[in-house]
C-alpha cells in the first residue's frame, strides 16, 4: 500500500508540472520584424503576437486574449496611419481566416480558386492592406489560444463572455486598453468583422463610442448576418432566390437564355422578381390563387435550377439545406453551405440536406496547418496549448440583438463613420441578396444612405479565398479606407 502511494505521488510530482505548462500566461508578447512586398512596394514590419488581460470589476485577471498585431515599421507619425481591428465570428471562432487568407502580410497555400494544396504553409500575401494601414486580429475567450485564466470560476463566467451582448461588452474594453497600451488614440481607427463578427463589430461600435468615447471611421462587414434586423416570413423565404440563382447559374443548371447570360446581368433580374412578385406572393400564402401559385413556382424552378414541383410541394418556401442537397442531386453531389462552388458527397442521395459541410471540411484541411505552423515558426509563439479553430462558447445568449440598431445609432452620432459590406455571390449561409437587404433595412430614414457601399464578389462566404477576389477585396477596403479619411481639419458636423 506504502509503495503504492509512494508510485501515486512520484506520478502527481512529474504530471502536474506538466499539465500546468499547457496553460497561457494572460499578459504576454512576442515581437518579431519582417517584410512583405505589396503591390510592388516593399512594407518592412513588426508582428507582435501573445495575450492582453481581460478584467473584472475588481481588477482581477478573468480571461488573456490572444492577438497578433501588425505594425508598419517605416511610419513617422502614427496620428495619420489607420488601425484595423480584425475579428471573424462563429460565434467560436478564431481570427485565422481573415488573417492568414485576407489582409494580413502572409497568405496560406491554397490554389487560385480556394481548394487546399500540399506542402502544406504560406507566403507572402501581394494583396495584405498593411501597406496602407496596421492590422490587429483579436480572438475572443475560447477561440484561438484565448482563454479563461487559471483558478477562476469558468461556469460562473461563462455568462461574461457568451452572449451577444457580454461579448460586445468585454471586448470594447480590451480595444480600449490595446489602443491605450498601443498609443493609437490619435488614429483613425476601423472594424472588420466577417461572419458572426459583423453582429460583434455593429455593436462595438455603438458600444466603443457610447462607453468609451472612442470614435470610429469605418466599419467592414464581411459577408454580414442579418444584424438583428426583422425578416421573418415572407419576406426570409423569398430573400434566398437569389442566392439560388447565382449557384445554379455557376453549376450551368439554368435554362440555356440564362445561363449565357453574365452572373452580374442575371441577377439584377431575378432580384426584381423577388421584391416586386416573390414576396407579394408568399405573403397571400394558402389564399394564393392556385395559377398564380403555379406561375410563380415555375418562375422560381427557371431561376434556382430545381424542379417547379419541389419548389410547390414546399409552397414556395425553399429551405437552404433542400437546396444544396437537391441542386446536383441528379450527379450525386450536394452543394457547400458556406460557398456553393464546393461539392460533396453523401452517403446517398436521398434525404432533404447534405450530410456535412462540403466547403468547411476543405478550409479546415487547409487553414489548420498553415495557422500553428505559422504562428509557431515565423511567429515564435510557443505553446502546448492547442490552436481553437472552434471553440466552446455554447450556449450563446442571442437575447436582444439589436445590433443594426445600434451601428445605424452610432452612424447618426459620428458623421466619420462609414460601413462597407463584402458579401460572396455563392454564400448561402449569410447570402449576398440578404446582405443588400440589410444594408437597406439599416437606416429606414434613407439619410446615411451616402456613407453606406456594398460590392459583390464571385465566391462564397470566405470571397477572398478565389486569386481574383483577393486582389478585388483588398482594394476595395484600401478604397473604402481613403474615402472615409477625412481630408485635413475637416470637422465631424453635419
Amino acid at each position: 500500500m506504502r509503495k503504492l502511494l509512494a508510485l501515486a505521488l512520484l506520478l502527481a510530482v512529474i504530471v502536474l508540472p506538466a499539465a500546468a505548462q499547457r496553460a497561457i500566461h494572460p499578459d504576454s508578447t512576442v515581437t518579431t520584424k519582417h517584410q512583405v512586398t505589396v503591390k510592388g512596394q516593399r512594407v518592412p514590419y513588426t508582428a507582435t503576437t501573445g495575450t492582453q488581460p481581460v478584467w473584472d470589476e475588481s481588477g482581477k485577471t478573468i480571461a488573456g486574449l490572444f492577438y497578433t498585431y501588425y505594425e508598419r515599421s517605416d511610419v513617422k507619425d502614427r496620428a495619420t496611419r489607420p488601425l484595423v481591428i480584425s475579428f471573424n465570428g462563429g460565434p467560436g471562432s478564431a481570427s485565422v481566416w481573415m488573417h492568414i487568407a485576407y489582409t494580413g502580410p502572409r497568405l496560406l497555400n491554397i490554389d487560385d480558386e480556394g481548394y487546399p494544396v500540399q506542402p502544406y504553409g504560406f507566403r507572402e500575401n501581394p494583396e495584405s492592406i498593411l501597406d496602407v494601414a496596421d492590422i490587429v486580429f483579436v480572438n475572443p475567450v475560447n477561440t484561438g489560444y484565448s482563454r479563461m485564466a487559471e483558478g477562476v470560476d469558468k461556469d460562473k463566467l461563462k455568462e461574461k463572455f457568451f452572449g451577444v451582448q457580454a461579448d460586445v461588452k468585454y471586448l470594447a474594453e480590451w480595444i480600449n486598453t490595446f489602443v491605450t497600451r498601443k498609443s493609437r488614440w490619435a488614429s483613425p481607427k476601423y472594424l472588420i468583422g466577417e461572419s458572426y463578427g459583423t453582429t460583434r463589430v455593429a455593436g462595438l461600435a455603438h458600444e466603443l463610442q457610447n462607453s468609451h468615447w472612442m470614435y470610429l471611421n469605418g466599419v467592414i462587414l464581411v459577408s454580414p448576418t442579418g444584424l438583428g434586423i426583422e425578416r421573418n416570413g415572407p419576406v426570409d423565404a423569398a430573400l434566398r432566390l437569389p442566392y439560388f440563382a447565382a449557384t445554379a447559374w455557376y453549376h450551368q443548371k439554368l435554362p440555356q437564355d440564362l445561363q449565357q447570360k453574365d452572373l452580374t446581368d442575371l441577377l439584377p433580374e431575378v432580384e426584381e422578381f423577388t421584391i416586386n412578385e416573390l414576396i407579394p406572393a408568399i405573403a397571400r400564402g394558402g389564399f394564393l390563387e392556385e395559377a398564380q401559385k403555379k406561375q410563380i413556382a415555375a418562375k422560381m424552378a427557371r431561376y434556382a435550377g430545381i424542379s417547379e414541383q419541389s419548389i410547390l410541394q414546399h409552397n414556395l418556401d425553399v429551405p437552404p439545406s433542400f437546396f444544396w442537397k437537391e441542386l446536383l442531386r441528379d450527379q450525386g453531389y450536394t452543394v457547400g453551405r458556406l460557398d456553393s462552388r464546393y461539392k460533396g458527397l453523401d452517403r446517398q442521395d436521398a434525404g432533404v440536406r447534405p450530410d456535412f459541410n462540403a466547403e468547411l471540411t476543405s478550409w479546415l484541411h487547409s487553414f489548420t496547418p498553415a495557422i500553428n505552423m505559422y504562428l509557431r515558426d515565423e511567429l515564435k509563439y510557443k505553446t502546448d496549448v492547442k490552436y481553437n479553430m472552434f471553440g466552446p462558447v455554447h450556449p450563446w445568449n442571442s437575447n436582444n440583438n439589436k445590433t443594426g440598431e445600434n451601428l445605424r445609432q452610432a452612424m447618426a452620432q459620428n458623421p466619420y463613420l462609414h460601413v462597407l459590406f463584402q458579401a460572396g455571390y455563392y454564400d448561402g449561409a449569410t447570402d449576398y441578396f440578404n446582405a443588400k437587404y440589410s444594408m437597406w433595412q439599416l437606416d429606414p430614414s434613407g439619410r446615411l444612405k451616402d456613407r453606406l457601399s456594398y460590392k459583390g464578389y464571385r465566391s462564397g462566404h470566405m470571397m477572398y479565398l478565389r486569386k481574383e477576389d483577393l486582389v478585388k477585396a483588398n482594394e476595395d477596403i484600401r478604397e473604402f479606407i481613403r474615402a472615409s479619411t477625412p481630408k485635413k481639419g475637416q470637422p465631424a458636423m453635419y
